[in-house]
C-alpha cells in the first residue's frame, strides 16, 4: 500500500501554539509585540463586550464550548472583536485552526489550504478551521471556491468582515454560514481593557506602576470610539512618552499630542455612507435641524463627496417637502449647482444653508402619494387609449376621424380655465392627488375645487341651454 501523502507546510499556515504571543519563541522579547497583540484574551471570560453573544448559556457560546461550531462570518467593526473570538475559538476546538488574510492571500493559497485540509481530514476525521480576516475583499471565484469545502465539511469557516455581508458576499456563501454581528465595544468596555492593561504584570503594563487620570481617560475611551486595538494603540504610545520622564501618571496632553486628528469611519461606499446619509435624511424629514446639521457635519468631515449630499437635497426637496414649500426645490438645486461651481472646502456653507431650511421648512410627500397611486393604477390597467379630445390631429386622416374635436382652450376662457375630463374614460372618477397640511397647498386645492366647480356649473348650463335650442 503507498505511504499516506505528507501534509504540505501550509497546513500549518498558523498552528495554535503560536496564536497567542506568550506560546511563541522565548527568544522573542515581549515588549516588541504590539501591547493590543499581547493584551488579546486568551478565553470567553476574557472578552470584553459581546455579552448578548457570548454570555453564559447564549446559543453562540454554547456552541463554542461544545466545539460544535458550523460556519460563521464575524461582522462589527474594527476593534470589536472579531481576530479575538475566532482565535479563543481556535484554543477551544479540536480542529485544526489556519489562518489567512484576503487582502495577501489569492486563489493560488486558498487552493494549498483546502488540499492541506482534506489530507487532514483523511488522516484525522477532523476538519480544519479557516479564518479568514478582511473576507469581504475576496472576488466572487474566490468565495465560490470555499462552498463545495464548506458542504463536505472539509473547512469551517469563519470570515471576519467589517462591511454588510449582504452586500460584499455572495448570496451562495452567506447561505451556508450563519452571520454574527458585533457591535461597537462600549465606554464601560474599554475602560475595563485599559484598567486590565494596566494591572497586567505579564503582558500588559503593570510593571511599569503607571496611572491614567480621569480627564485622560475619559478622552481616551471617547478617541477609542469603540474600538479596543486603538485604545490599546493610544495607550501604548501614551506610556512609552511617560516612561522617558519620571512622571508615573498619564494626563490628557499626553493623550491629546498623540492623537491629534481622530480618523473618523467613514468608507465612501460602505455601510456608513449609507448609515450616516440616512440619519441626514430622516432628520431633516423630522425637522430637526440641530440634527441634521450634525450629521451633515459628520458626512463632511469624513470626506463624503459634497455632491452627493447636494443631489440627496434635490431629493428631499421633492419627497419631503414638495408643495408645502415649492421653493425648497429651487433652493436644493440652486445649492447643488452652488458646490459644484465652488467646491471645497468652502462648499459646506450652501450646504449647512439649505440644510437648516429643508429642516425648517413645512413638509408634505403628497406628490410622492400622488406619483405613487397613479403608478399603481397604470400597472393595473395598462394602456387605457388616450381621449379622443387630448389627442393631437398631426394628420387629415386623424381631423377626419374626429381626433382633437372637442377640447377646450383653457385660455379662451376669461378665468384661465375651463371644465373638461383629462383622465381616460374607464378612471376618470378616480382621485391620485390628496392635499398635504400646509397652507399653500391646502389653499391652491381649496381654490382649485371652487373653480372646479363653478366652471362644471357653466358648462352644465351651457350644455342644456344648447339642448333646448
Amino acid at each position: 500500500m503507498p505511504s499516506q501523502p505528507r501534509i504540505p507546510p501550509s497546513a500549518s499556515l498558523t498552528s495554535q501554539s503560536s496564536l497567542f504571543p506568550e506560546a511563541a519563541s522565548g527568544a522573542q522579547s515581549m515588549q516588541h509585540i504590539p501591547l493590543a497583540t499581547r493584551m488579546r484574551p486568551r478565553s470567553l471570560e476574557e472578552i470584553a463586550g459581546q455579552q448578548k453573544l457570548l454570555a453564559e448559556g447564549h446559543i453562540l457560546r454554547r456552541l463554542i464550548e461544545r466545539d460544535r461550531l458550523g460556519s460563521l462570518i464575524l461582522w462589527g467593526p474594527p476593534g470589536s472583536g472579531k481576530t479575538t473570538i475566532a482565535e479563543v475559538i481556535a484554543l477551544q476546538t479540536r480542529a485544526r485552526f489556519i489562518r489567512l488574510s484576503a487582502t495577501s492571500d489569492g486563489v493560488g493559497e486558498l487552493r494549498r489550504v483546502i488540499d492541506a485540509a482534506q489530507l487532514y481530514q483523511r488522516s484525522t476525521a477532523l476538519p480544519t478551521i479557516a479564518f479568514i480576516d478582511e473576507i469581504h475583499r475576496f472576488t466572487k471565484v474566490q468565495q465560490d471556491a470555499l462552498l463545495p469545502h464548506i458542504e463536505q465539511g472539509t473547512i469551517t469557516l469563519i470570515g471576519a468582515t467589517t462591511e454588510n455581508p449582504s452586500f460584499s458576499l455572495t448570496p451562495a456563501l452567506l447561505s451556508r454560514c450563519r452571520i454574527v454581528q458585533l457591535e461597537p465595544l462600549s465606554a464601560a468596555d474599554i475602560s475595563l481593557i485599559i484598567s486590565r492593561t494596566l494591572a497586567d504584570e505579564e503582558r500588559g503594563l503593570g510593571s511599569a506602576h503607571l496611572t491614567v487620570s480621569h480627564e485622560a481617560l475619559d478622552f481616551l475611551v471617547q478617541t477609542a470610539s469603540g474600538d479596543a486595538r486603538a485604545a490599546l494603540n493610544i495607550l501604548e504610545a501614551a506610556a512609552d512618552i511617560v516612561q522617558t520622564t519620571s512622571a508615573k501618571i498619564i494626563e490628557r496632553t499626553i493623550i491629546e499630542q498623540i492623537v491629534q486628528h481622530q480618523a473618523l469611519h467613514y468608507d465612501r461606499s460602505g455601510d456608513w455612507h449609507y448609515q450616516l446619509i440616512s440619519a441626514f435624511i430622516k432628520s431633516v424629514r423630522g425637522s430637526d435641524p440641530d440634527a441634521a446639521i450634525y450629521w451633515l457635519a459628520r458626512m463632511l468631515e469624513a470626506g463624503e463627496d459634497p455632491l452627493f449630499i447636494g443631489r440627496r437635497m434635490v431629493l428631499l426637496a421633492s419627497e419631503d417637502i414638495g408643495l408645502a414649500d415649492p421653493f425648497a426645490l429651487v433652493l436644493a438645486t440652486q445649492t447643488h449647482a452652488a458646490v459644484a461651481a465652488i467646491g471645497m472646502p468652502e462648499g459646506y456653507l450652501p450646504l449647512a444653508e439649505t440644510t437648516l431650511y429643508l429642516a425648517l421648512a413645512p413638509k408634505s410627500n403628497s406628490a410622492l402619494a400622488a406619483y405613487q397611486a397613479a403608478a399603481k393604477m397604470v400597472n393595473e390597467t395598462f394602456n387605457l387609449p388616450v381621449p379622443l379630445h387630448l389627442r393631437n390631429a398631426t394628420t387629415a386622416y386623424d381631423r377626419a376621424v374626429g381626433v382633437g374635436q372637442g377640447y377646450r382652450y383653457p385660455h379662451e376662457s376669461p378665468t384661465g380655465f375651463v371644465f373638461q375630463e383629462y383622465l381616460p374614460r374607464e378612471i376618470k372618477a378616480h382621485r391620485f392627488y390628496t392635499p398635504g397640511h400646509s397652507h399653500w397647498e391646502e389653499q391652491h386645492y381649496k381654490e382649485l375645487i371652487e373653480r372646479q366647480k363653478r366652471t362644471r356649473a357653466t358648462f352644465v348650463g351651457e350644455e342644456n341651454q344648447s339642448k333646448n335650442t
